[in-house]
């Protein structure tokens, strides 16, 4: 079994071969800082209209959470009290998803398992019930397809389910991707564009000239460019790099998961299936991926008892056939999380653009991301779309709640 502090370790391999060793450029148009999903989809974008591209990664690709993540694009499942500013962004990108994929994978080559079925969220028990009535009539009033389901309909939908399944939404437009083959067409997508990918060469500090930031230094030497991306993740909010004026509302958030191993004598789930505890997610090559844990205790790595057997039971009360399976790998990983759950999107400095904080949001959100960046790069705006997720946002919260 495999044990990783930051990501299932090779149940696929992202780099190997794909990844040859990089030297670093003098300059490129666009360095981008962080070479995880958000990071790669941009430059990937960017490469793709022209641009000159060099990605520095801290240090490997993938490593924060994209490669530690389950590859969920759920905005109904997902959507919450007070998550209503985020959901037109969510659908938008979800509406972005199909075409995304269909470039990625004919750009790379390569298949990213993305799946239709559908996602089931369920209860058990009469507290469970009121609670998902309420997520229910929440997404029914924000206009989000959720269909209500019988304990029956939900087993009639997945058998292996327990009996005592008391009810269950069915979310039709949640769907998933596998987030290693998505990494991985990334990977492979950016190289044939042009992209230099340089791994274990964190940035030590951005280049300014007057008010404007022309590249950054390294261990290795100094890159210039016109225009910085920062998309470092949990890292985004590290102090040293950004001056206190620009300091990003980010930290990290630790979620552990596991892999586990099904054979056509434990049966699998052919939908997404979440509970109050867990989120269960089938992939094509036979793993069911259980996730995750949220934990705010920094960066801390690596794996727990405590957070392995909430896992573990969280999955067993709904589906029993867990028992037989083996359990492949656990690992751990940082989601980006901003003060409000919600990604920040924007133009810190003239040569400065950030995107980072999408929590557990990041594949959903990927491709309209990916647009606005390279929107913002061309344009020097932003689309409508993701206005609303500026750095000021957080400052203008602040005065509110100062004057309130």
């Amino acid at each position: 079994m495999d044990v990783s502090s930051s990501a299932p370790l090779n149940l696929r391999r992202t780099r190997g071969d794909v990844l040859p060793p990089a030297a670093l450029p003098a300059r490129s148009d666009v360095v981008v800082v962080g070479a995880g999903l958000i990071g790669l989809s941009a430059a990937w974008r960017l490469a793709q209209a022209g641009r000159t591209i060099t990605v520095l990664e801290r240090d490997t690709v993938g490593a924060g959470a994209s490669l530690a993540a389950t590859g969920m694009l759920a905005p109904a499942a997902e959507h919450e009290p007070g998550s209503d500013p985020l959901l037109p962004l969510a659908l938008e990108s979800l509406s972005r998803w199909p075409g995304f994929r269909d470039d990625l994978q004919a750009a790379a080559g390569l298949e990213i398992d993305y799946r239709e079925e559908g996602t089931l969220v369920l209860a058990i028990g009469r507290d469970e019930v009121e609670r998902l009535r309420f997520r229910h009539d929440l997404q029914v009033r924000s206009g989000l397809e959720a269909r209500w389901l019988s304990g029956p309909e939900v087993r009639a939908r997945e058998p292996s389910l327990r009996p005592g399944i008391s009810a269950g939404l069915f979310c039709a437009h949640d769907h998933q991707v596998d987030p290693s083959l998505v990494m991985a067409a990334l990977v492979r997508a950016c190289l044939k564009a042009g992209v230099v990918i340089v791994e274990a060469c964190p940035v030590e500090a951005l280049v300014w000239s007057d008010a404007r930031v022309i590249g950054v230094r390294t261990g290795g030497g100094e890159v210039g460019a016109d225009v910085v991306l920062l998309a470092s993740g949990a890292w985004s909010g590290e102090a040293g790099l950004l001056p206190e004026t620009l300091a990003l509302p980010v930290r990290p958030l630790r979620g552990q998961s596991l892999a586990l191993r099904t054979t056509k004598r434990t049966g699998t789930l052919k939908h997404m299936v979440w509970t109050e505890q867990v989120h269960m997610a089938p992939k094509s090559d036979g793993h069911l991926i259980v996730g995750a844990t949220v934990e705010d205790c920094g960066f801390a790595t690596g794996v727990t008892a405590g957070g392995l057997y909430a896992l573990l039971e969280g999955a067993r009360r709904v589906l029993p056939g867990i028992e037989e399976m083996a359990v492949e790998a656990v690992w751990s990983g940082f989601r980006p999380t901003s003060d409000d759950d919600a990604p920040i999107i924007d133009a810190l400095a003239p040569g400065l653009l950030v995107a980072t904080g999408h929590h557990r949001n990041g594949y959903l959100l990927a491709p309209a991301t990916a647009d606005a960046v390279a929107g913002l790069v061309a344009n020097g705006t932003l689309p409508d779309y993701a206005r609303a997720f500026g750095l000021a946002r957080f400052q203008q919260a602040s005065e509110r709640r100062a004057f309130a």
